[in-house]
C-alpha cells in the first residue's frame, strides 16, 4: 500500500518506494519527474552506480542509446565505462572480456519469444529449425549480461546489479563461443540489458558461427532497445540470416514519461530503434521483430497497450506481441500481481488495434 506524494491518494496500486500514481505521473510531469529522481538515485546508489545519465562536460561514450557525457574520475550509467585520466576505460563489454553469467537451458525455453521461434514450433524448417516441431534435445546457451542501460524498478533480474558491482564475472568473446557445441542451436543475450555489451555479443556471435559452419545457429536478443543503432544494425544482420530474433520491452508508449518515472531514462532510442528493425521484419519469412510489455498493476493498463498496440501495428500487423503477467520484484515489492482481468482487456485491446499474434505470458501468475 503506497501514497501518492503529489495528489495524496492511497491504494495497493501505488509503489510506497516511488510515491506515485500513474495519474500524477501523467498529469503533473515536472513534480513527478523531481520525485521520481530522488527513487532512483536512491535506487542505484545502494549498487554504486551513478544516479543519472552524464550529460554534462566530460568525454562521450557511443556504447548505447544513452551516449553518456563521463567527466572525469566518473563512470557511465550502465557502471562499465570509466573516464580516467582522459580516457574512457571500458572494464567489460568488448570481445575481450564480457561481465555475464552463462548457461545451458534447454529446448524450448521459456524465452518470451518461444512461441514464434524455430526452437520453439519448428518454422522455418529445413533452414532455421533441426527439427519439423520443438528441438527437444538440444540447447539454447544463455548469456545473462550483467549491466542494464535502464533503472528499472520493478526490474524482474535486478539482481544482475550485482555483477555491475562487483565487475565480475568477466568471460572472453573466445571462451563464450567455445561453449556453443554440436547440441547448441542458438545463443540468446539478455540480462540486465545487452546493450552496453553489444560489441562483446557481436564478436561472440561471429566467433561461434565459424565453429558451427554450415549447422543451425540462431543469435537472439533481449533487451530495452536503447541501443547504439550501428551496433544493433550489425547484430540485426547477423541475427536476422540465421533465424534469431530480436526482442524489445516496449515498457511504456512512446514518450510517455511513465518510462523515466518508473525505468529512469525515456524511450525515444527504443521506439526509433523498433521502427528500423521493423524493415528487417518485413524482409523474412519466419518472425524477426517481436515486443513485449510487463503488466505492471497501477502503471500498465488498458490505455498504455492500446498506445503500444497501435505503435506496432503501424508498422507491421504480424509483429509478435507478447503481455506478461507481473511478479512484485526489486523495489516494486509491495505491488500485486496483475489480475486475469486487466489481462485479458489487454489481449483484446491488442487484438483490436489490428496485431496479428498476441499472446499472455506468465499465466500462471495472473491472480483472480
Amino acid at each position: 500500500m503506497g501514497v501518492c506524494k503529489i495528489c495524496k491518494k492511497e491504494s495497493e496500486f501505488i509503489s510506497s518506494f516511488l510515491g506515485l500514481c500513474r495519474e500524477c505521473i501523467l498529469g503533473e510531469k515536472e513534480k513527478a519527474i523531481e520525485i521520481a529522481k530522488k527513487a532512483h538515485e536512491i535506487s542505484r546508489k545502494k549498487f554504486g552506480l551513478t544516479p543519472f545519465v552524464p550529460k554534462g562536460s566530460g568525454l562521450q561514450c557511443f556504447g548505447c542509446g544513452n551516449e553518456c557525457k563521463i567527466p572525469e574520475g566518473s563512470k557511465g550509467y550502465c557502471g562499465l565505462v570509466e573516464n580516467k585520466n582522459g580516457k574512457l576505460i571500458r572494464y567489460a563489454g568488448d570481445a575481450k572480456k564480457g561481465l555475464l553469467e552463462w548457461y545451458y537451458d534447454a529446448l524450448p525455453t521459456n524465452c518470451v519469444s518461444i512461441n514464434f521461434c524455430p526452437g520453439g514450433t519448428g518454422i522455418g524448417y529445413p533452414k532455421y529449425a533441426k527439427c519439423k516441431n520443438a528441438e527437444i534435445g538440444y540447447y539454447n546457451l544463455a548469456v545473462f549480461y550483467g549491466a542494464c542501460n535502464f533503472n528499472c524498478l520493478f526490474c524482474q533480474n535486478w539482481h544482475f546489479k550485482h555483477l555491475t558491482q562487483e565487475l565480475k564475472p568477466l568471460v572472453s568473446a573466445k571462451e563464450l563461443a567455445s561453449k556453443v557445441n554440436e547440441k547448441v542451436n542458438c545463443i540468446c543475450y539478455f540480462g540486465g540489458t545487452p546493450e552496453p555489451q553489444l560489441i562483446h555479443a557481436i564478436e561472440t556471435s561471429k566467433l561461434a558461427l565459424e565453429k558451427k559452419k554450415n549447422d543451425i545457429l540462431r543469435i537472439c536478443l533481449e533487451s530495452n532497445g536503447n541501443a547504439n543503432w550501428k551496433l544493433l544494425k550489425k547484430f540485426a544482420k547477423i541475427s536476422f540470416e540465421t533465424g534469431g530474433n530480436i526482442k524489445f520491452d516496449l515498457k511504456f508508449p512512446k514518450g510517455s514519461n511513465l518510462n523515466f518515472a518508473l525505468c529512469g531514462i525515456d524511450n525515444k532510442k527504443t521506439y526509433e530503434n523498433f521502427k528500423k528493425l521493423a524493415k528487417f521484419h518485413k524482409k523474412r519469412e519466419i518472425p524477426f521483430l517481436t515486443a513485449s510489455t510487463l503488466l505492471v498493476p497501477g502503471y500498465v493498463t488498458e490505455k498504455e497497450i492500446r498506445e503500444i498496440a497501435s505503435f506496432i501495428s503501424s508498422l507491421d500487423k504480424s509483429i509478435p506481441y507478447s503481455l506478461l503477467a507481473f511478479y512484485p520484484h526489486f523495489m516494486l515489492k509491495d505491488l500485486p500481481l496483475t489480475s486475469r482481468k486487466l489481462a485479458e482487456n489487454c489481449l483484446k485491446v491488442a487484438k483490436e488495434e489490428g496485431l496479428e499474434n498476441v499472446r499472455i505470458g506468465n499465466e500462471h501468475l495472473l491472480v483472480d
